[in-house]
């Protein structure tokens, strides 16, 4: 029989990530701030949750997915949070991107209590979160990460046990460098081509297949070509992640030029943009050059 699964928090990704659990079988508890999204999952035959600690009270494993270091300090150990319901024996597993070190900090306070975690951040956007097709990367010890397989094999499809507790944080981490990277490459390609007059599409066609091909290619720039700024993961928790980045490259003393360059483009656009998806770092160069990119609707 599959063990009782609780999910705390479902946002653009959270939603998609706990909908697999229930297809997949498991008996699920689910908690969000935002009640309503609960409240669309119950109807799928989820079971809404008043608290966090309540959902922890009838799960054997407990995934959190929200926003930043705060937001699973809240979750886990705030009033009416896990460590408040959860049984010993139990097994939480966050899939959110926060400090390596407060993974570690918050895992010493869980095994007090009998409870083990695994910090198992991930990747692959909204629409890798809705498919299950995540990659997952798994810091913790490997009896729990065996443990956890049938949950993380409805939710992703590259699983990865990259270390201990803090682990899949900093692999985390070291995979955001990559995907900002592309994305300027990406951005910095598409202006190009639109300042030399050829079809963007035509383009996109001719070098996506090729050496210069990658996932932030073929997933985003058809959508800033149409000009659609809908988030598989938004400005705001983009720059979240590089301020995590570049503290942990601060701590190690290790020199992110290229990443620091990325993080203050986004600057200049996050307050208004925000809620728009990451591939809107395109607008920052529109500034600086006066011109914008696409427009044109795809065949």
């Amino acid at each position: 029989m599959s063990e009782a699964v609780g999910y705390v928090g479902l946002g653009i990704m959270g939603m998609g990530m706990a909908r697999n659990l229930l297809k997949a079988g498991f008996p699920l508890s689910v908690w969000n701030r935002t009640a309503s999204k609960a409240e669309a999952l119950a109807a799928e035959g989820a079971t809404a949750r008043a608290t966090p600690a309540e959902v922890a009270a009838n799960s054997d494993i407990i995934v959190i997915c929200v926003s930043d270091t705060p937001d699973v300090e809240t979750v886990l150990l705030g009033d009416n949070g896990i460590i408040h319901g959860v049984k010993p024996g139990s097994l939480v597993i966050d899939c959110s991107t926060i400090s390596p070190q407060a993974t570690q900090a918050m895992a010493e306070k869980l095994a007090a209590k009998g409870v083990q975690m695994l910090d198992a951040p991930v990747s692959g956007g909204s629409e890798g979160a809705a498919k299950g097709t995540l990659s997952i990367m798994v810091g913790g010890a490997a009896e729990d990460f065996e443990r956890a397989m049938p949950v993380f094999k409805a939710m992703g499809k590259t699983i990865t046990h990259v270390g201990g507790t803090g682990a899949g944080q900093t692999v985390k981490l070291v995979n955001q460098v990559l995907v900002v990277g592309n994305c300027l490459a990406m951005c910095e390609a598409l202006l190009l081509a639109q300042a030399g007059g050829v079809d963007l599409k035509k383009t996109y066609d001719a070098i996506s297949q090729g050496a210069a091909g990658s996932w932030m290619f073929t997933n985003r720039a058809p959508q800033i070509i149409n000009r659609d700024w809908r988030p598989g993961f938004m400005v705001s928790l983009q720059q979240k992640d590089l301020r995590l980045v570049l503290e942990a490259a601060d701590q190690l003393a290790v020199p992110l030029p290229g990443t620091s360059l990325i993080f203050n483009l986004y600057r200049t656009i996050e307050n208004k943009l925000g809620q728009e998806g990451n591939h809107a770092l395109v607008k920052a160069l529109e500034h600086l050059s006066g011109i914008e990119v696409g427009g044109q609707t795809s065949e």
